[in-house]
């Protein structure tokens, strides 16, 4: 990442904390990942090489700026998936104020939506950052979606623990996937395809 994009996310990161702190309702903030989560996901996409990321939960495109930056240098293309449409397009501009909107696509839709269409085995990696008790709901579109060594990433596993316990014992019961959690910002749950 240059030095410019860098510049770029502290400011949009910082922006966002102040954005949220005065608001009590949890839906009404931003919720960024945090710049260690999202520098720990942008890891795996460079390592993984992915070609194809979906993120779920886009909010103003903090995170998505973050990937879009990975897929960039995997020769991929990011999916990002937002419910709000104002978030949705105030995503599309800080991509393009970034320098990286030529990566992603900003879908307003809902994920469950984008998950049931997707074709078998075409998502290289999975961001989830949304609302948490949906997570259950996307386990076999999950499953089905995800290439061999596919990976899903889980943001908020430490700092909301509890809302991702169901999710988390899902996926550490299934045989399809071998799961770590990561404690880096607010902790990333990570599930890799293995079966």
């Amino acid at each position: 990442m240059d030095a410019v994009l860098a510049a770029y996310l502290n400011d949009l990161f910082r922006q966002g904390r102040e954005h949220d702190a005065p608001l009590a309702d949890r839906l009404l903030r931003l919720r960024n990942m945090t710049p260690e989560a999202a520098g720990l996901v942008s890891l795996l996409i460079r390592a993984q090489g992915s070609s194809h990321v979906l993120e779920i939960g886009t909010s103003n495109g903090y995170s998505a700026i973050w990937f879009a930056d990975a897929v960039r240098d995997t020769g991929g293309r990011l999916t990002t998936v937002e419910t709000q449409r104002d978030r949705a397009d105030a995503a599309r501009r800080h991509l393009e104020r970034a320098g990286v909107a030529a990566y992603a696509d900003v879908l307003h839709a809902d994920g469950a939506d984008v998950l049931a269409r997707a074709d078998d085995a075409s998502v290289d990696l999975v961001v989830l950052d949304a609302e948490r008790p949906a997570y259950s709901g996307y386990l076999d579109r999950l499953r089905r979606v995800l290439t061999p060594r596919g990976i899903v990433a889980v943001d908020n596993a430490v700092s909301h623990a509890e809302q991702l316990a169901g999710f988390r014992a899902l996926l550490e019961e299934d045989a399809a996937f071998a799961v770590h959690l990561q404690q880096v910002g607010d902790g990333v749950l990570t599930a890799v395809r293995v079966g």
